[in-house]
């Protein structure tokens, strides 16, 4: 059984992307999975057409419409910010509890099941707690972490402090994605030479619009 989750070092860089490619090649050799991105911000009616759940519902085959959005996301905030700031807007908070025992409930009906986080590996979800202590709250022979990153100046350090942080929690991901970050001044086939050096894994460049074969990492 597995459960892959998708974390990054960072916002904006491609986790749903990859989300949804993986949700694509695992539908494509016949695997039943599922999905959930549990906690989003910046999400309303409006949006959603657009949105990261959105993009893991047409993933999944499912219709694309606001009122299915819990199939994929429980937690949802207008606030373009941190998980624990955009609730706080809304007078309210992220049981956490609540969130680790939802994700459980859903890896005991489905095999596979990708979880996608929010933000980077470090952004709060409460007072207390981080995306972090969520996958530190899963952990098991079951859980199979993904690292994506972008291309971006600067990344190779972001993404290699991500990876020393997951690797001291017995996190280690299965393999890297850098994807590729707009407008940057140096070629991606050299950061994920670099990553690749440093992280000593698998690293695996994404090309804007790319469609590498990331489904044979878990199957």
């Amino acid at each position: 059984m597995t459960t892959i989750f998708v974390t990054s070092s960072g916002t904006d860089i491609g986790k749903t992307y990859v989300s949804a490619l993986i949700i694509r090649q695992l539908h494509a050799k016949g695997l039943p999975v599922r999905a959930l991105k549990p906690v989003v911000s910046g999400l309303d009616e409006t949006t959603f057409p657009a949105s990261d759940p959105a993009a893991l519902l047409a993933a999944l085959g499912e219709p694309v419409l606001y009122e299915n959005v819990d199939t994929v996301s429980r937690w949802r905030f207008r606030a373009a910010l941190s998980p624990d700031m955009a609730a706080a807007r809304e007078g309210t908070s992220i049981d956490f509890r609540e969130l680790v025992d939802h994700c459980r409930a859903r890896e005991a009906l489905h095999d596979p099941l990708l979880i996608e986080g929010v933000g980077g590996l470090i952004v709060p979800l409460d007072d207390r707690h981080t995306v972090l202590d969520w996958m530190l709250a899963l952990k098991g022979p079951r859980l199979v972490p993904l690292l994506v990153v972008g291309s971006y100046l600067g990344t190779i350090s972001h993404t290699l402090t991500t990876l020393d942080v997951m690797n001291r929690n017995g996190l280690a991901p299965r393999a890297i994605v850098v994807s590729e970050s707009p407008a940057e001044p140096v070629p991606l086939d050299e950061t994920v030479e670099t990553i690749r050096r440093f992280a000593g894994l698998e690293t695996i460049a994404l090309p804007r619009h790319g469609e590498p074969d990331l489904a044979s990492l878990f199957v």
